[in-house]
């Protein structure tokens, strides 16, 4: 189980779904409130966030107070663009299921702390996984089972396609075998529990079709207003690790010159410089470092060709791609994928 940190967030909007879902059961939450040691008046602004430990605390005392022992599930219906703050609207404005995947490790911290996605792909299918920072296991099953149904209905309703093939659960399956009835009709795909990790398993091949409402402007402008928004959040966040969020952004497009970056993080060349130095590192070893970890990503996660992975990294030409890889791990990435 993940530790929770001091700093860890939840947002407003993903507390307020499990509000929801709560009235329509009929409780009262505003007491619970009270003993989760949150202030009501906090929850009519969606840019505010507050400890994961507060979201853990009310989360449990929902569950108790609904008596719902698929609280978390049968919360998911309440899911809307606006739920996952920016996120939810860059997701509506991105041209594939790739192109998102690669954006959620960015700007999922915009949403809250309470839980960590990855995408692994092998053997032609992607398993997008979710890991939960809760220490109660019942509040980590409910966070778990609502993150994933979220994604279902989401892509459902809002990106207008079937997400998954599939979907597992690290937990057992309920005691009560009538439950699963509710996990079929949320999902409408096969259901595992005690699998390896919680998360859906999707084809391949979906992550690549072109998603009809895609906007690449209106992109544009939302991914800048969620660097802004990160960066109010993250406050004390390495630059390093500001310099590479950019950049992940903006690889396949060009490569940013550090004035650019310096730019998009509203300081001068000169003081991104120092503070890159002040970190023990310089611009030219960020984008080396993002450029390895990208490719090695690319090189065990996907079937890319060399040639692909290369336009992916931002290099103009492949050769320079072939001969960076060589200097950085002393083999070709061919035999390192061989």
């Amino acid at each position: 189980m993940l530790d929770i940190s001091g700093d860890s967030l939840a947002s407003v909007p993903a507390i307020n779904q499990y509000l929801k879902s709560a009235q329509a059961c009929g409780v009262d939450y505003l007491p619970l409130l009270e003993l989760a040691g949150i202030d009501s008046q906090i929850l009519t602004d969606s840019s505010k966030h507050i400890p994961i430990s507060a979201m853990e605390h009310l989360l449990k005392l929902l569950i108790e107070a609904t008596g719902d022992p698929c609280f978390g599930l049968h919360s998911a219906r309440f899911i809307e663009p606006a739920s996952y703050s920016v996120l939810g609207y860059i997701s509506m404005n991105c041209s594939t299921l790739r192109m998102i995947q690669a954006k959620i490790p960015i700007f999922e911290k915009i949403v809250g702390d309470m839980g960590v996605t990855s995408v692994e792909i092998k053997d032609g299918f992607a398993l997008q996984s979710w890991r939960c920072k809760f220490n109660n296991p019942e509040a980590v099953r409910h966070e778990v089972e609502h993150v994933l149904a979220c994604w279902v209905t989401y892509a459902r309703n809002f990106l207008n396609i079937e997400l998954h093939d599939a979907v597992w659960f690290e937990h057992s399956a309920p005691q009560n075998p009538e439950l699963l009835a509710d996990y079929a009709e949320v999902f409408g795909r096969e259901v595992l529990f005690d699998q390896r990790s919680s998360g859906l398993r999707i084809n391949e091949a979906r992550l690549d079709v072109p998603l009809p409402q895609a906007n690449e402007k209106l992109l544009e402008m939302l991914l800048g207003h969620a660097t802004r928004l990160l960066a109010e959040i993250t406050p004390n966040q390495r630059v390093t690790d500001q310099v590479k969020n950019l950049l992940r952004l903006m690889l396949k497009q060009q490569t940013p010159s550090s004035a650019v970056i310096a730019e998009k993080l509203g300081i001068s060349s000169r003081t991104l410089q120092r503070k890159l130095a002040e970190e023990g590192t310089q611009y030219k070893d960020v984008l080396n470092e993002l450029r390895l970890e990208l490719a090695l990503y690319f090189l065990k996660n996907t079937e890319l060709s060399l040639d692909s992975i290369a336009h992916e990294l931002g290099y103009a030409e492949s050769r320079s791609f072939y001969r960076s890889f060589k200097q950085w791990t002393g083999r070709t990435a061919g035999s390192f994928r061989g």
